[in-house]
């Protein structure tokens, strides 16, 4: 079996039932990849955006669920600009039908549609 991979989800506290769905079709198949989420309670405190460097900085990769609602979630897109200046690694993948504007933070990682296929094959890149 492969090295298990380390995966952040960069998520909207309004997603999380995307993202829990995102999760869930990990557990489908014989994927070797773990991911880490930390689910924002209080985007602002500087303790919790340096766990999150933390993390993302130890993470292999990150995948950013991308909705109307990433615009407005503060929390998220400090996730996504950490996996930007930390150089890990980054993905936006997009969780609503016919949306598809990517957060100016994403910089150059590109966002692709909510496949299987898409999301194994940047996991077995990284």
């Amino acid at each position: 079996m492969a090295d298990t991979k380390v995966v952040f989800i960069a998520f909207a506290k309004e997603d999380e039932g995307a993202k829990n769905l995102f999760l869930g079709q990990r557990k489908l198949t014989d994927t070797p990849y773990d991911w880490t989420d930390m689910s924002v309670k209080e985007p602002y405190k500087s303790e919790w955006k340096e766990r999150v460097r933390t993390r993302v900085r130890r993470s292999d990769g990150v995948i950013a669920l991308i909705s109307s609602d990433t615009a407005a979630a503060d929390g998220q897109l400090w996730e996504i600009t950490c996996a930007v200046e930390e150089d890990v690694p980054l993905i936006g993948v997009w969780i609503e039908d016919g949306f598809r504007t990517k957060p100016r933070e994403m910089g150059s990682a590109k966002c692709d549609a909510w496949t299987w296929e898409n999301v194994a094959s940047f996991i077995d890149s990284l």
